[in-house]
């Protein structure tokens, strides 16, 4: 086996020099002076309905696009005040399913009545211009000679006439949403309502709905009763952007207990300088024959009433993180034992998930020695298709603003439940590690949930053991030993690998992600269905096959932070034979993107577009021919619609795995010029420039030799000759370097 390297040296930057010339409509279309006037008209009667109405201090109006747009083809100037572009204004972003079954955006934006003024008047302005000059209609070839300069109005002027154009052409219509006017709401709930120029207290006041900051979330997340949510659906519909009923049902199966007493008392040695995971559960039982290991801390207020059955689930997920190996041989893991600190912030039944997300929040800020957190609680209730759950939205800000990473259950179905769940909230949190549950053999459980998340982004992430059937997972609850299935026992296992990779063995959270990702994905083919049932695949058990790659790999990891738009290197030197680069490749790149929930669908701010492979020059200059052939944001014109780049190379999802087909009869790759490979980041940003300035991201690559030869060596040493410094992580090694580090020094 040989050991991970760890690639370190200079990555080059670059900002986003082009410019990507005047704007115009795709080749051969137009757009008509008819459809000028519906959107003129559409607009008029949405002014007409915000014209008596002044609660909000403006008004809030949808766009509605004929398909999925690219951040270049939205509004340029419609809706929009004067240099301000109109993305400013975007308070929310959902999809809807037309009638031919096309998926189309819908961009909900809050501007002042003038704006919505001054774009009608723009919109009547194009409209007599384009009856004047082009008939009933205006070309991509009529826009071309338009920005060569044949244009003679001064009002609007030119490139204001173009973009208006060419907005009118990807939008099919404006309105105003109220599709939560007539649905019936009969629980407490978390509702999210669209952010306006009035404080969100003072605007509900104005309906008759007192609101205490205990129960807001948020500037726009609070908990309402179904009365406050009646009174705000009669007299304000239009504010509702999204609602999830207040879970208190959790996902977790009882535990089958064995017919006999329990059984002996195991031993266990005293803890030490372990690493530390936080745990956050149900209630822990101290009298358990691991309670030294565990720091437990209750969370709910004292004056809450417990039961026995409040203690059993969270006191099981600590078993299996303390001491999992010594009663489920058959998974030891090779990663020790590990202390918990846990915090019991459920019972058994449920409890307010708002209330545990305040938890949360507090629970992290005031621990920041814990970096990596296991929650193995979840909503028994599916996630919604177009926006992310308040709760997962939570963690994934908690997770932008620490150094921290969740590992989450991936929920359970129930027994008798046939159909096939979405899966419940948190684990849609895209920032988390979401786990999946298998039998031992790896054949999904029969309590297995799906994704997507927001019907694209693939959750969960990997799969493990949860057991199913006869196969269970051996736990320590407070009544001995018990066995169990779910997606709750399948996580600790890999939350236990996580932690392993950042305390141990020293790597930064998006590295270890990578890392994890990378080894249960491997060299197979995976197919959509089966990324939203499994996820990349079920990590390996042992710890050495997440940090080992075969003799005939070379697997390197590579860290680097976005600081401009392009982050690169051309610098690796990959070893040849006598015809060639004898390799398939891979790649994995994980990085935790800031979030914004009520940018709906999209959610994710910051793209990370991972290109790797071979240098080639190309019309004078230095590319990278990428191994997924991915040609985005290069040089030329390529036509490349925003779903397809979704759905190709998962733009906008922060997770990117890359590679090539392992095939018998392949052969060696040609080699160009200096023969060195080349890595390269490329950021965009959803909303506001730069945002994703300072990202950290983790790229984990491997080369598999074609024929069997062992070539690290020879990596190695070309690396060095280039200037890279070259770690192996060596387990041995890296275990004496944590207990060094971690011993307590006495001064005299």
């Amino acid at each position: 086996m040989n050991n991970i390297l760890q690639l370190k040296g200079q990555f080059q930057k670059r900002e986003n020099t082009g410019g990507g010339g005047p704007i115009n409509l795709p080749k051969g279309k137009m757009v008509s002076a008819a459809h000028l006037r519906e959107l003129i008209q559409q607009l008029k009667s949405v002014y007409r309905y915000w014209e008596n109405r002044s609660e909000i201090g403006g008004t809030l109006v949808s766009a509605y696009y004929y398909h999925i747009v690219a951040k270049s083809n939205r509004l340029k100037t419609l809706l929009g005040e004067g240099s301000k572009s109109p993305n400013e204004s975007v308070r929310g972003v959902r999809f809807i399913q037309g009638d031919d079954e096309i998926k189309k955006h819908v961009f909900t934006h809050f501007v002042s009545r003038q704006i919505l003024q001054d774009t009608i008047e723009k919109l009547e302005l194009a409209l007599k211009i384009v009856e004047r000059d082009y008939g009933d209609r205006i070309s991509h070839d009529d826009i071309e000679a338009i920005n060569k300069g044949r244009y003679k109005d001064k009002k609007p002027a030119r490139t204001v006439f173009v973009k208006i154009i060419v907005d009118a052409y990807y939008l099919e219509q404006f309105g105003v949403d109220q599709e939560y006017e007539k649905r019936e709401i009969t629980n407490d709930s978390i509702i999210t309502i669209y952010k306006t120029g009035v404080d969100t207290i003072s605007l509900l006041s104005k309906f008759g709905i007192d609101m205490i900051n205990a129960e807001m979330l948020n500037d726009t997340t609070l908990r309402l009763t179904p009365d406050e949510i009646k009174i705000l659906q009669d007299k304000a519909p239009y504010l509702i952007a999204m609602d999830v009923v207040d879970f208190s049902k959790i996902s977790f199966d009882e535990p089958d207990y064995l017919k006999e007493e329990q059984e002996k008392i195991l031993s266990i040695p005293k803890p030490g300088n372990e690493p530390v995971i936080g745990v956050i559960d149900t209630q822990f039982d101290e009298l358990v024959y691991f309670h030294e290991w565990v720091d437990y801390r209750k969370v709910i207020q004292d004056d809450f009433d417990l039961c026995p059955e409040d203690y059993i689930h969270g006191t099981e997920v600590s078993s299996i993180i303390v001491d999992g190996p010594s009663f489920n041989p058959n998974l030891d893991d090779g990663c020790g034992r590990f202390r918990v600190r846990h915090f019991g912030v459920s019972v058994a039944k449920g409890f307010s998930s708002f209330t545990i997300l305040k938890m949360i929040r507090n629970i992290v800020m005031e621990n920041p020695d814990i970096k990596v957190w296991n929650l193995s609680l979840g909503s028994a209730m599916e996630i919604h298709e177009n926006f992310i759950s308040p709760e997962a939205a939570e963690l994934d800000r908690i997770q932008s603003e620490y150094d921290v990473i969740f590992v989450i259950a991936g929920t359970n179905k129930p027994k008798n439940e046939k159909k096939n769940m979405r899966i419940g909230a948190p684990a849609d949190s895209l920032n988390s590690l979401v786990v999946n549950a298998v039998d031992f053999h790896g054949k999904q459980s029969s309590y297995t949930r799906t994704g997507p998340v927001l019907s694209f982004f693939h959750k969960p992430d990997v799969s493990y053991y949860g057991g199913d059937g006869p196969d269970k997972i051996i736990v320590c609850d407070p009544l001995g030993k018990a066995y169990v299935t779910g997606t709750s026992f399948a996580a600790p296992w890999i939350t236990r690998k996580i932690a392993y990779l950042i305390y141990v063995m020293g790597l930064n959270r998006e590295v270890a992600k990578a890392l994890i990702i990378d080894s249960a994905a491997g060299w197979k083919k995976s197919d959509i269905p089966t990324l939203n049932r499994t996820g990349y695949g079920i990590v390996p058990k042992r710890i050495e096959d997440v940090l080992q790659s075969q003799d005939d790999e070379i697997r390197f990891i590579m860290t680097g932070t976005i600081e401009d738009f392009e982050t690169y290197t051309y610098n690796i030197p990959v070893p040849q034979d006598m015809k060639g680069f004898p390799y398939f490749a891979r790649a994995t790149l994980a990085y935790f993107p800031k979030s914004d929930r009520n940018q709906g669908v999209d959610y994710t701010g910051t793209e990370m577009d991972i290109h790797f492979g071979r240098i080639k020059e190309q019309n004078g200059k230095p590319t990278i021919k990428s191994i997924d052939q991915n040609k985005q944001s290069e040089d030329g014109p390529i036509i490349l619609y925003e779903e397809e780049a979704r759905q190709m190379y998962r733009k906008w999802d922060n997770i990117k795995h890359i590679k090539e087909i392992v095939k018998s009869n392949a052969r060696s790759r040609k080699v160009y010029g200096a023969g060195m490979w080349g890595l390269s980041i490329k950021t965009k940003e959803r909303a506001q420039v730069k945002a994703g300035r300072g990202l950290q991201f983790g790229v984990v690559i491997t080369l598999k030799e074609m024929n069997g030869v062992n070539r690290i060596d020879e990596f190695v040493k070309l690396c060095m000759m280039r200037g890279w410094i070259v770690n192996e992580l060596i387990i041995e090694n890296q275990i004496d370097i944590y207990i060094k580090a971690e011993e307590e020094i006495e001064f005299e």
